[in-house]
């Protein structure tokens, strides 16, 4: 997955590309009414200064789109010629566009020069405003912000070739921490221990000629504990079909990327995960209010229940409305008010009793811990709507795998931990495919398969599905 420091930089470019874009209109337009100019070429067209502010602001906006085609928006490095050569091509087009229109409508104004001039300060501001971004990017790798931790796995000489290019040119942005000629359990402490303490981001394997067995744990390895894998294009065959190619130093590493949501797709679910998660929690805010009394007012104690959820980035509470009897809550919020332990050894008697899964998540039937209001809640899924504010607030998204807690966690084996690849979310394809009644391994499949197969048109149909599979679903809390 990409580092925030390369979606921070990508998105940057957008706001500024836009103003430098406006800053070249209005010079071109000051250039033409200055004095000494217009003693020169007097001004005949009547376009005043307001109605020029209000056309370049939608032109601008329009060149946008024409940057994203020629790919200016791309996460990949490019080289400084490939830069400048997508600038011309992108500002040229849209410069064509504007001729095209002013030339069939026959609006607006026919002065050739503030158009040329546009097109040209439109090519020179965008390139120095890219060589400023490009700049600032290498000089925060340089001290070591947004540089991937790398890991090389390999005795040959493209592993000495990649070393050094990575060491010669820190602006690739990689800083290698660590050198492995094999991969043996040695090596894997001394990995786990440097994760630990550093945080490993991607691990190479550079020697194509490792034997497979070697390239299957360093796979394994990066899956366990969220690493990137990369490696020499070889032998080695691709595990997914999610596989992206890098040159460096003119070799070729070919990344196996755990999920498509990456990049630009990252961004677009997050925005809307903002966008819906704040305009449903202005819609059902007298229901979050009604509830929160109901809840209080069948059982005195915090309405909202923070329950500690896992992340790879470590733990977050994630917001439900209390269900429980205040005296049966565990957790650090309700320490003071109830007997942890006690209620820890109830809750243990009745998962060994009672829960209608097996493996590490837990499901408790005919719960008698549960209120009446909080019956309700949890048969209807309405105790699950405070959750909007962990999407409001990015810990979790609308759509994804569901987080669980860290005792569960600790039970899950290597494959599991494949959930953790993107961001939990409120629903998902397990939810809408069976909700609690699915095996547990089942459920890590269809979130498996979410992960590697993510696309907007899959979240949106899991969205539609999920009030339908609340309704139809059988309660047994």
């Amino acid at each position: 997955m990409k580092k925030q420091a390369e979606l921070f930089f990508t998105f940057l470019k957008i706001p500024l590309d836009y103003l430098t874009l406006i800053l070249a209109a209005i010079i071109a337009y000051s250039i033409r009414h200055f004095q000494p100019v217009q003693e020169i070429r007097p001004v005949i067209f009547d376009l005043p200064t307001k109605n020029y502010l209000s056309f370049v602001l939608l032109i601008a906006a329009i060149w946008l789109v024409f940057f994203a085609w020629a790919g200016l928006y791309s996460f990949a490095k490019r080289k400084i010629t490939d830069e400048l050569a997508k600038i011309i091509l992108a500002c040229s087009t849209g410069m064509t566009a504007i001729i095209i229109y002013m030339f069939f409508v026959r609006e607006l104004f026919s002065s050739r020069f503030i158009v040329l001039a546009a097109w040209i300060f439109s090519i020179i501001f965008i390139i120095i405003e890219r060589g400023v971004v490009r700049k600032f990017q290498n000089l925060t790798l340089k001290h070591g912000w947004g540089n991937h931790h790398v890991v090389i796995v390999g005795n040959d000489k493209n592993t000495e070739e990649i070393i050094k290019t990575f060491r010669e040119q820190p602006q690739l942005g990689y800083k290698v921490i660590a050198h492995l000629e094999k991969f043996d359990e040695d090596d894997k402490e001394k990995l786990l221990k440097s994760h630990e303490e550093k945080g490993i981001d991607e691990i190479i394997q550079t020697d194509s000629s490792l034997p497979r067995r070697v390239s299957s744990a360093l796979l394994d390895f990066t899956y366990e504990h969220n690493i990137i894998f990369k490696y020499a294009a070889g032998q080695f065959e691709s595990r997914t079909t999610n596989v992206e190619v890098h040159m460096i130093a003119g070799v070729p590493l070919v990344e196996i990327k755990k999920t498509k949501l990456d990049g630009w797709e990252k961004i677009i679910k997050r925005v809307i995960d903002f966008i819906f998660s704040t305009i449903l929690i202005v819609i059902l805010s007298p229901l979050l209010v009604l509830i929160a009394i109901l809840v209080r007012l069948e059982n005195w104690g915090p309405a909202i229940y923070k329950n500690e959820r896992v992340t790879t980035r470590g733990t977050f509470n994630v917001y439900k409305f209390r269900s429980m009897y205040v005296k049966y809550c565990t957790g650090q919020q309700f320490e003071k008010q109830t007997d942890q332990k006690k209620a820890l050894e109830f809750e243990q008697a009745l998962i060994k009793k009672q829960s209608e899964r097996h493996g590490p998540v837990y499901k408790i039937l005919h719960d008698p811990r549960r209120t009446i209001i909080g019956r309700f809640l949890e048969c209807t899924s309405l105790d699950e709507l405070p959750q909007l504010f962990n999407v409001w607030l990015g810990q979790m998204s609308l759509v994804g795998p569901r987080p669980h807690q860290p005792r569960e966690v600790e039970k899950y084996e290597k494959h599991h931990r494949r959930v953790f690849d993107i961001k939990p979310g409120v629903t998902g394809l397990a939810q809408i495919s069976g909700r609690s009644d699915l095996d547990f391994e089942e459920e890590v499949k269809l979130d498996t398969y979410y992960i590697e197969n993510w696309s907007l048109k899959l979240d949106f149909w899991i969205l539609l599905k999920t009030p339908w599979g609340v309704l139809t679903r059988k309660s047994k809390v």
